[in-house]
């Protein structure tokens, strides 16, 4: 991996809710590289914390979490530290949207309801450019366009609730995309769309990508739509990253017990018919003051007592480009 090549490192992410019950510690120890032109998945069930990772790197905690670690951001030969700035300053606020943009996960909640898709589109490039409401509209309706939304002359002055799911998720990857950014954090951006709007946004996500030469950080719980993105695959369980590898080696040799199981719930042509999916027993325990052991070792089939709960297993890597949290590879530590 080239140095020059690296937009963004996460070193030892923690984002910690002190709360009355205890701490509540949604990421704990995250560490993850995203590289230029690049397509870095994040999977995992719900609960896991994939999307305060994400939120965490825009530094859009709400309060009382806090951030620890550092968020390296690698700009024009030089680095600024995320995690140092304040929340609400100046600095974080220019990166946002221009530099760094996400797509969240339901547009409906995303958008506000009293204005149009058209003044919230515009007010990302009249607060970040300086430019005329003219000439702002005029890019709101190209980036309309772009994202594939038909009649984009008129749909600009729709309000999010005139407008359906799929058109929504495309008005939120043009406000996005309004500043061309240089990451892009999708978060679960087609949960809520039937499979024929998923694919079609997917194909637009791999296509601008290519156009604008952007890196994204796809989050999904959707294995399908991971093999069809990205390009290395990080798959988080209870705040931390259980297993990474590229696509090819986290499909072709999943080796954590949970991602294992993770593979196995995905429904396969040619099943039984009246068989059952296979499923994960158990739930993603709330980690409030967790233990110190394996977060999946209450539900892990292969769960070594003694080991398993004697305290967190560190990140091996197995082959060249492949880490994985497991005591069962401990004994192949270099």
């Amino acid at each position: 991996m080239s140095e020059n090549n690296v937009l963004l490192e996460i070193k030892d992410l923690r984002t910690y809710f002190h709360l009355d019950e205890g701490v509540l510690k949604a990421v704990d120890g995250v560490s993850l590289t995203i590289q230029r032109n690049q397509v870095l998945g994040i999977v995992g069930e719900s609960g896991c914390g994939k999307s305060i990772t994400a939120r965490s790197i825009l530094r859009l905690i709400p309060p009382p979490g806090k951030v620890q670690g550092e968020i390296l951001f690698h700009q024009n030969g030089s680095s600024i530290d995320l995690a140092k700035l304040p929340p609400h300053g100046d600095q974080i606020r220019s990166i946002r949207g221009r530099n760094i943009a996400m797509i969240f996960q339901e547009p409906m909640s995303a958008f506000s309801p009293v204005h149009t898709i058209g003044d919230q589109i515009m007010e990302a490039v009249l607060v970040h450019e300086q430019v005329d409401k003219v000439e702002a509209r005029r890019r709101a309706i190209d980036l309309l366009r772009l994202v594939g939304i038909p009649l984009p002359e008129r749909r600009i002055d729709a309000y999010p609730h005139q407008m359906s799911g799929g058109m929504l998720q495309r008005a939120m990857i043009a406000m996005a995309l309004a500043l061309r950014p240089q990451i892009l954090i999708a978060d679960e951006p087609t949960t809520a769309l039937d499979v024929t709007i998923q694919a079609q946004i997917l194909r637009l996500m791999k296509n601008l990508q290519a156009e604008i030469g952007m890196s994204i950080i796809f989050i999904t719980h959707d294995l399908g739509v991971i093999a069809n993105m990205a390009d290395e695959v990080a798959v988080m369980y209870l705040g931390r990253v259980v297993e990474f590898g590229t696509v090819r080696q986290i499909f072709r040799n999943p080796q954590h017990p949970y991602t294992r199981a993770l593979m196995q719930s995905i429904p396969m042509i040619g099943r039984t018919r009246g068989e059952k999916l296979a499923s994960i027993q158990g739930t993603v325990p709330v980690p409030i003051d967790p233990p110190r052991q394996c977060g999946f070792a209450d539900r892990c089939p292969e769960f070594i007592a003694g080991r398993c709960d004697a305290d967190v297993p560190p990140l091996i890597e197995t082959e060249p480009g492949h880490q994985v949290r497991c005591v069962l590879y401990e004994s192949e530590r270099v």
